[in-house]
């Protein structure tokens, strides 16, 4: 920040304000809240009522019964083992290939020459279909725990990468332009300006990547694994268990919601402060 008296006219000062929520703000999201639960409970409740009368339970099971099944899973602790072996490839993929995305999107979006160079390959390697490369994770890590991994990473990696990269393009010229003229340094660019502009760009491409991370983990324990959730919907599948896989949904979907909901809290965490022109 600048020292005072030193402002010149014409040349907007930024200013760190700190973000803060309106009472008007709270009381929404608690009417939202709301609203989404008696949505909920419509829903269940209308399933509940279809379940067994106009379509047979065998296809679509019911909430009553999704219950039961969870909770039986939850007191002999069937449910603990498969979600820690998704939830830690999930975490652990995501910041692979978070970190990787973020370093290649800086660094080709900061470089026109390395992005020319490796813009078709990087088309091709974006057209591939990420799920086909599970079946060749396989045979490269084995069955563990480190295919699923390798899986997620590579999902994440690429939709982190394209929006950093856009990110990165997007960054006003001149700001760079006069940092450069104060003899800013090109890590300083970088820190100052060029990171944390393309800043909101990144973590929607992190916010897009966190379901992926998810869907590839458990995509490679349906193809092959011991456990995890992937494993245990297979498993209910193919034991023509109907609750037992709604119940597997129902688990993937809450683990979704909570991861969404901490990367948001770090989104929040990370612009607390924002930089206003006055």
């Amino acid at each position: 920040m600048k020292e005072p008296g030193l402002e010149q006219p014409g040349i907007a000062v930024e200013v760190a304000v700190p973000v803060r929520r309106t009472p008007l703000d709270e009381i929404s999201r608690v009417k939202m809240l709301a609203c989404q639960a008696a949505l909920g409970a419509v829903i269940a409740l209308a399933w509940q009522a279809v379940s067994g009368r106009l379509v047979d339970d065998y296809f679509i099971s019911n909430p009553l019964a999704i219950g039961r099944r969870l909770v039986a899973w939850i007191g002999d602790g069937t449910i603990f083992v498969h979600l820690w072996a998704t939830l830690y490839a999930t975490i652990v993929g995501f910041v692979i290939g978070s970190l990787a995305g973020v370093v290649l999107g800086v660094w080709l979006g900061v470089s026109r020459f390395a992005a020319r160079l490796t813009n078709p390959y990087l088309l091709a390697l974006n057209a591939l279909p990420k799920v086909a490369l599970a079946p060749l994770f396989v045979l490269w890590f084995g069955i563990g725990i480190e295919s699923k991994i390798a899986l997620a990473a590579v999902l994440v990696t690429f939709l982190v990468f394209l929006n950093t990269f856009a990110g990165v393009r997007e960054v006003d010229r001149d700001l760079i332009d006069c940092a450069r003229l104060m003899k800013a340094s090109r890590a300083q660019v970088l820190s100052k300006i060029v990171i944390p502009s393309a800043a909101s760009w990144v973590f929607a491409g992190l916010k897009t990547a966190v379901p992926y991370a998810l869907i590839g983990v458990v995509l490679g324990e349906m193809i092959a694994a011991n456990r995890g959730l992937g494993y245990l919907v297979q498993f209910s599948g193919a034991q023509f268990d109907t609750a037992g896989v709604f119940a597997v949904l129902a688990v993937i979907a809450v683990v979704a919601m909570l991861l969404n909901w901490l990367v948001e809290i770090w989104q929040e965490r990370m612009e607390r402060w924002r930089i206003v022109s006055r």
